[in-house]
């Protein structure tokens, strides 16, 4: 018998790629590149990555705004001006990506004004690359507004929420 003869497993079988779509599905996976000595299978899934459009850039911000901004902030103190006290902390973003108050969409929010943190109290999540991290407070005290708005791009060191630490 020769080897043309004997059926041999192949990377082709239709049970096998079933099976690696499955798998693909069951771990968010977009693309599966298998070489078995010759044989070669890759199966892509979803939208190919350059046909993605990337967002646009957010737009710059006027220029005579700033000066303006400035011209204000010297004339009086940056607390005085926004009704921040000597006790109040923001709490800002470590990164740029999206901005999440709550888990997922039927949790509640992980604070809110008028809630106590503690330094290791997460108090919301952004979501970077598809990564959603949890951001702790950093500070103790009482969260007294919260800046953002769920869904919201955030920029890295944006202020996120406003703590008073001597409550």
């Amino acid at each position: 018998m020769s080897e043309a003869d004997t059926p041999s497993p192949t990377v082709f079988e239709i049970e096998r790629i079933r099976r690696l779509v499955e798998l693909m599905k069951e771990h968010d996976l977009s693309e599966v590149d298998l070489r078995e000595s010759r044989q070669r299978i890759r199966i892509c899934r979803g939208p190919r990555e350059v046909a993605r459009p990337a967002p646009p850039p957010p737009p710059p911000p006027p220029s005579p705004a700033p000066a303006v901004a400035a011209a204000a902030t010297p004339a009086s103190p940056a607390p005085a001006a926004s009704g921040d006290g000597p006790n109040i902390v923001l709490v800002k973003s470590p990164m740029v990506g999206t901005y999440y108050s709550r888990p997922n969409p039927k949790a509640e929010a992980y604070v809110k004004v008028g809630d106590r943190v503690d330094t290791s109290t997460i108090v919301c999540i952004i979501e970077a690359m598809k990564v959603f991290n949890e951001i702790p407070a950093e500070v103790r005290g009482k969260i007294v507004a919260v800046l953002v708005s769920d869904g919201e791009s955030v920029e890295f060191d944006k202020p996120l929420m406003k703590v008073d630490t001597s409550a």
